[in-house]
């Protein structure tokens, strides 16, 4: 599952990706989005929704800093990319956090199927009804068996459950894989689970058939990403710039390559 082939057709055709965000990450979303060569659009209103989402390759629905109509919002993208064939990637951020939020979080996986689903172990475990624990959108405890909380997941949900942590485990509900690597400074850096949903995103729309793919190939890049960009950074403000660098170096190496 090299990640060439897809970085560089990311390249080429510049996939529009229609994230709806949340405040504290969008703008890191954009832009690394953008460093791999991909379109994003971060619209939020629920009367563009249908015909945004219409357009795109792939649509990421992130439910960090949520409301009314951040939720009517990515219900109707949501619905709209499943029935015109389009890869939704899900990242439930802090569905925990409220009982709220859990609920919003619910209806809405009753009205869109999507292909990927982007995770922490918290996360996780409240979509299962086992209580994850978390503290505001973050989880607090790594359960005893994180693989078998992904096959779950993926397979009460029928899709791929990417489940991010020291190691990303990437689930369908009949095969799994481990993604190992990266760096200890992805913690410093706020957002980077809810970047790794819009890489999600960037891999599935060229290759929209093979989600489990898709997400294997998102979690070993941004593993990459993480592991050259503490090489380059001093702290954690430069370590973020240099996730940006890194993303972007390595995908104009593979399309120099092509």
């Amino acid at each position: 599952m090299s990640v060439s082939a897809p970085l560089a057709a990311i390249r080429a055709q510049h996939p529009l990706l229609h994230c709806i965000s949340n405040i504290v990450s969008a703008n890191d979303c954009a832009n690394l989005a953008l460093a791999i060569g991909a379109s994003p659009i971060m619209a939020q209103a629920p009367q563009e929704m249908a015909d945004i989402a219409a357009l795109a390759s792939a649509v990421v629905l992130n439910t960090g800093t949520p409301d009314e109509a951040k939720f009517t919002a990515a219900r109707t993208a949501g619905a709209t990319a499943n029935r015109r064939s389009i890869p939704v990637v899900l990242d439930p951020v802090g569905v925990g956090a409220s009982p709220w939020r859990l609920a919003n979080i619910q209806s809405l996986l009753q009205q869109v199927q999507p292909a990927i689903v982007r995770v922490n172990a918290g996360e996780a475990a409240a979509l299962l009804g086992l209580g994850g624990s978390e503290h505001g959108v973050d989880s607090l405890t790594a359960p005893k068996a994180p693989a078998g909380l992904a096959a779950a997941l993926a397979q009460k949900l029928g899709c791929v459950v990417l489940l991010s942590g020291t190691e990303d485990l990437i689930a369908d509900g009949q095969q799994l894989c481990t993604v190992r690597g990266g760096s200890d400074r992805m913690r410093t850096v706020t957002g980077a689970g809810c970047m790794l949903s819009v890489l999600c995103g960037a891999f599935a729309a060229v290759q929209p058939g093979d989600a489990f793919t898709a997400a294997v190939q998102a979690a070993r890049f941004w593993k990459s990403c993480a592991e050259q960009a503490e090489d380059h950074a001093a702290g954690a403000g430069s370590f973020r710039v240099a996730l940006f660098d890194a993303a972007g170096s390595m995908t104009d190496e593979v399309f120099a390559g092509e």
